[in-house]
């Protein structure tokens, strides 16, 4: 059942058949088709081609459909602390960070308001490229109708094996969700495209955070990517990984990683010859956690 104020909804792989209204709703995320948004500003701390000089355009969306125990957004993510913004609303936000001068608009969680943000962006297409940032949970029926609205995808993916998955973020079917939506991606993406200023326009960008004590879900993660989808991606290994939410409920997970299992993963990727990025140790701090106070709302 669907209709302009009120929708039946499985967006996510979670398909929780739960009514969602304009602003409110019973499903997994708690959240209602309008979007609740947290932060709207000029973003830095992306990779290099997304923020550049001029900053990525970030609109941080309330709410997720992951339940990640070391979730560092858990205000937005658990809390779903925000404004909530009609879809005129959310385009004429768009038109305010073009205003910035900013690359891109960089959706960041979006998978559960994705109707009202395809409305938003039928409203006003932007003219720099749109980014959708997930988590890599995703419905791949979800993904296919985002095609020809999004430019570039920036998709995780956390989990190899859905094991891990149902322990750190309290979901069965990660990997088969991951990576058939992430094939989906990169179909409608095709290969990374760049500007004159080395900002990406068109493509993919896998991004993989190495977990404490789970070198091998990194390497198999790696591994997948690199035998399934190469050059076709780009690969953005993280290792801003810090024991926030409630990390502190599972020891092994509650550290840094260390050097050894840094550089474990780092070498592997360099032997696999895969295309991408690379955080340094030092970007585990939490002064790399954006502040949520409506900034831009």
């Amino acid at each position: 059942m669907n209709s302009d104020n009120k929708i039946i909804c499985n967006l996510c792989p979670r398909e929780c058949n739960a009514e969602r209204t304009e602003y409110s709703g019973k499903g997994f995320c708690k959240n209602g088709i309008n979007p609740v948004v947290a932060r709207i500003a000029p973003h830095y701390w992306e990779e290099p081609c997304i923020s550049g000089e001029n900053g990525s355009g970030a609109i941080f969306f309330s709410g997720c459909s992951l339940g990640c125990v070391f979730c560092q957004n858990s205000k937005i993510s658990k809390e779903n602390f925000g404004k909530v913004l009609s879809p005129y609303q959310l385009s004429e936000k768009y038109r305010y960070l073009e205003s910035l001068g900013v690359n891109n608009i960089n959706l960041v969680t979006p998978t559960h308001f994705v109707t009202s943000i395809i409305k938003s962006l039928d409203i006003y297409k932007p003219n720099i490229p749109v980014i959708y940032n997930s988590g890599g949970y995703e419905k791949l029926s979800t993904i296919k109708i985002l095609d020809g609205y999004i430019d570039v995808y920036l998709p995780d993916f956390k989990y190899y094996n859905n094991n891990v998955a149902l322990k750190y973020s309290g979901v069965n079917n990660y990997f088969e969700c991951a990576s058939s939506a992430i094939s989906e991606m990169i179909r409608q993406t095709g290969n990374p495209i760049f500007n004159d200023y080395n900002i990406i326009q068109k493509g993919t960008i896998i991004r993989h955070l190495i977990l404490p004590f789970n070198t091998k879900n990194s390497i198999d993660v790696l591994t997948y990517i690199s035998e399934n989808f190469g050059s076709k991606v780009l690969v953005s290994l993280m290792a801003q990984y810090i024991p926030l939410g409630n990390a502190d409920k599972f020891p092994e997970i509650n550290r840094t990683i260390t050097k050894r299992e840094y550089e474990k993963v780092l070498n592997y990727l360099e032997n696999l010859g895969l295309d991408g990025y690379v955080q340094d140790r030092a970007s585990a701090s939490e002064t790399y956690v954006p502040n949520f106070n409506l900034e831009g709302i």
